[in-house]
């Protein structure tokens, strides 16, 4: 049988605030909204678990070049914990390996999750994808053998009860990268002397960006070409943090032949060491990003369309 004619696939460039639905992986749930919008170039900017639903942003054409700094970026979360019982994995996947009697109130929960707040030091769970001689740990996990972790350091920027009706308690976590919601819930309940696993995790934000125009991809299918390319944000939406530098003509073209400049000779002055966003004076373009320091503006990462 022959095959028919290939689909032609779209060049885009912009980020997609997708909502993702409980039971999908991050890539899954990438492979669907690349096909909806028949785009050449796609990628996530970290995987969201299956059990998980909440903001994925995915990335398409130029604006893949920056999705590592939303991997950096601090995520917050929505998350209900089950006090009184341990689970293999953490959350409702696993068998319940430990239960125990929740004789705390609200008040103990609220003093218990205080001392998490901070730099604290996780230690990264067996079903995790972290690799040890190669291998994911949820590989060595599901044979039924426990490898040495060790501890990393994460921050916990802010952890806000949202509801308490025992043994369910509901959280509000902003954390930096690397953090496990599952570990926290878990540590939660054993500062409380109960244990506890995770039974629901929603992603709310990543970085400055919010849940609040995301799409499902139900809705994004239901669309008009059109009006899914209106949902695409700027490649520029994952830099907002950075300071921005508008650059001259002549400043532009030696920047996009991979130059370095003078600080003193960009249009705005006086910037901190550190990345920048950098723009074209004349139309705005988003140029790429650099790294400003030592007097100059060394190029990183350029965007082949402004060209």
């Amino acid at each position: 049988m022959k095959a028919g004619p290939k689909i032609p696939r779209r060049t885009l460039d912009g980020v997609l605030l997708l909502d993702k639905p409980l039971g999908l992986s991050s890539n899954d749930a990438l492979i669907k909204a690349k096909r909806i919008y028949l785009a050449k170039k796609a990628g996530h900017t970290g995987t969201l678990d299956p059990l998980a639903t909440g903001l994925l942003p995915l990335c398409f054409g130029e604006a893949t070049k920056f999705s590592q700094d939303l991997l950096d970026a601090d995520k917050t979360y929505e998350a209900t914990m089950r006090l009184g019982i341990r689970t293999t994995t953490g959350d409702t996947e696993g068998e319940a390996v430990d239960t125990r009697d929740v004789t705390c109130d609200e008040t103990a929960v609220v003093e218990a999750m205080k001392r998490f707040l901070g730099d604290i030091v996780q230690i990264p769970p067996m079903y995790s994808a972290l690799k040890r001689d190669g291998k994911p740990l949820y590989e060595y996990a599901r044979a039924g053998q426990t490898v040495e972790r060790e501890g990393r350091q994460v921050t916990i920027h802010a952890l806000q009860l949202i509801a308490c009706a025992l043994p369910l308690v509901t959280f509000r976590v902003t954390c930096s990268k690397g953090t496990y919601v599952r570990t926290l819930a878990e540590d939660i309940g054993e500062a409380l002397g109960c244990g506890a696993h995770l039974t629901a995790l929603r992603r709310t934000g990543v970085g400055t960006l919010t849940l609040e125009h995301a799409v499902t991809l139900d809705r994004l299918a239901s669309l008009s070409e059109a009006e899914r390319d209106e949902r695409l944000q700027p490649v520029d939406a994952l830099l907002s943090t950075f300071p921005a530098v508008q650059l001259n003509d002549e400043a532009t073209q030696r920047f996009l032949h991979g130059q370095r400049l003078k600080l003193a000779d960009v249009v705005k002055t006086g910037l901190e060491e550190g990345r920048v966003r950098v723009y074209a004076q004349e139309g705005g373009r988003l140029l790429g990003v650099a790294r400003a320091g030592e007097g100059v503006l060394a190029p990183e990462r350029l965007i082949v369309a402004a060209q």
